[in-house]
């Protein structure tokens, strides 16, 4: 019963966020290409050339992913657990002139035959679901071989933790952001698994949100934003990014601090 009433309460979140955009306003291609998107950035790298490719996404929101990689020749598709973000994401195909398959479903409970993906793809989706469920189907409809790749936000990072105090009203009950334990649980259920933290000093583009530009993150998510204003703080992410990559290196037990972990992995 319990899992029954979350699944609805995650329904239902993204059925009235959903209603409340327009297609024209979604950024596909700055999903991956902005500067203020390093998680995508590093997971098309490690993908590769996707031309071919019989994708998956799983807990696909507006779509923006999925269409992207249709637009890079891959074969894609989408799934979500919200009916309405499912609609939408079949007008933001036919908007940017690409064909896909869209269905609504579980990330727990697939719809797929064994063995049918090349990749699978998950953007702030572990942080919802149960991780080892989700998991178990990723490696069931994943190709011998085939890749995994996701990113969601840590949870040991003081900041963020007082932005997600602040943020309710945008953010579902039953979010769970990762432990590093939860990480390294994801890392070990692959053949090969390797993982980029990203977001630790770049975290002052927040932290100008919310105390010098006084952006209400009930108003507005701030991960969505920092997409929009990639331009706009293209010079002083990459001064920082920087910064984070030699800090991270030399001190890799900050990783677990940082807002968001990236995970590339093979079965």
């Amino acid at each position: 019963m319990k899992t029954k009433i979350i699944t609805n309460n995650e329904s239902t979140f993204y059925d009235n966020w959903a209603n409340k955009v327009n297609v024209e306003d979604v950024l596909v291609k700055d999903i991956f290409r902005a500067t203020t998107a390093p998680e995508n950035r590093e997971i098309e790298k490690f993908l590769g050339d996707v031309k071919g490719k019989d994708i998956l996404e799983i807990g696909c929101g507006f779509g923006e992913a999925s269409v992207y990689l249709a637009m890079k020749g891959a074969r894609v598709t989408a799934s979500d657990i919200s009916k309405i973000m499912v609609n939408f994401v079949k007008r933001l195909a036919k908007y940017n002139k690409v064909e896909m398959e869209v269905c609504q479903a579980s990330a727990e409970k697939l719809p797929f035959k064994d063995n049918s993906f090349d990749v699978v793809y998950a953007a702030n989706v572990l942080h919802h679901v149960d991780i080892l469920a989700t998991i178990m189907e990723v490696k069931r409809v994943l190709k011998k071989g085939g890749k995994f790749v996701c990113w969601d936000p840590l949870k040991d990072n003081p900041l963020i933790n007082i932005y997600r105090q602040k943020a309710k009203s945008v953010r579902t009950v039953c979010e769970h952001p990762l432990s590093w334990s939860e990480v390294q649980t994801i890392q070990n259920s692959f053949t090969i698994a390797k993982i980029r933290c990203t977001w630790f000093f770049t975290l002052w583009i927040f932290v100008k949100y919310f105390v010098f530009d006084r952006i209400d993150p009930n108003k507005e998510r701030y991960w969505k934003k920092v997409i929009y204003d990639s331009k706009k703080y293209k010079n002083t992410y990459l001064k920082l990014e920087k910064i984070d990559n030699i800090i991270l290196r030399l001190c890799p037990f900050l990783q677990r601090y940082c807002w968001n972990v990236v995970i590339m992995a093979e079965k």
